[in-house]
């Protein structure tokens, strides 16, 4: 076994590397979740691809998509934006107007303050302790989710998952279609039909505009 964690990642590359190119098959396996999300992992797959290694990838756990598959939520279009900081305000004004569920990490001891922040209207999942005996996945509003924790008082590794939102009603096309784009990666032509969505017009209308 060689330990490769965070704190070594780099440090133990080069010696996985050299036992790979001798034609060893080697193994990354978290002791818990998934390697690459929110654990280490991608340094290593993107040297491999570097030196032509081949790297193949085995289901296994993974409390983003098992917290998805318990939510309930329509999981068509999502994005992952993994622990929240610890300041994490500006992290969700911009999660609020994503037009697909947003995943994020959180802690126990932050989980209040952070459904404090979100809009209490707005429903959300919390999904805590997955596949253990106490596994638990709550959706309500946040305000509802926030006073049910204030009352029973979180414990074990959180999941969040915020639903659906939409962008402020004063931002002309361009603009929204810019915020969409830059905040959440959308190419311009599917930044353009989910703009039209959002101001309910045609999006033959909105199309014109970025191509006339």
């Amino acid at each position: 076994l060689i330990s490769y964690h965070k704190f070594k990642e780099r440090a133990s590359l080069e010696k996985i590397l050299e036992e790979l190119l001798l034609g060893k098959q080697l193994g990354l396996i978290s002791d818990a979740g998934t390697p690459c999300i929110n654990d280490p992992g991608q340094i290593l797959i993107a040297a491999c691809q570097e030196r032509g290694i081949a790297v193949s990838a085995i289901p296994g756990p993974c409390s983003l998509i098992q917290a998805l598959v318990l939510s309930g939520f329509d999981t068509s279009r999502f994005q992952f934006i993994g622990f929240l900081p610890k300041k994490p305000a500006a992290v969700l004004r911009q999660a609020m107007a994503y037009p697909g569920i947003t995943v994020a990490f959180e802690s126990p001891e932050r989980l209040l303050a952070t459904l404090s922040l979100i809009d209490p209207e707005r429903e959300v999942a919390v999904a805590r302790e997955m596949t253990k005996t106490f596994e638990e996945c709550r959706k309500a509003k946040a305000k509802e989710l926030l006073a049910h924790f204030k009352a029973h008082s979180p414990r074990g590794e959180i999941v969040l998952m915020i639903s659906e939102g939409a962008p402020p009603d004063d931002l002309s096309l361009e603009e929204l279609v810019a915020m969409l784009q830059e905040l959440h990666g959308l190419s311009l032509k599917e930044a353009i039909k989910q703009a039209a969505r959002f101001k309910d017009v045609p999006k033959r209308d909105v199309y014109k505009k970025f191509h006339s």
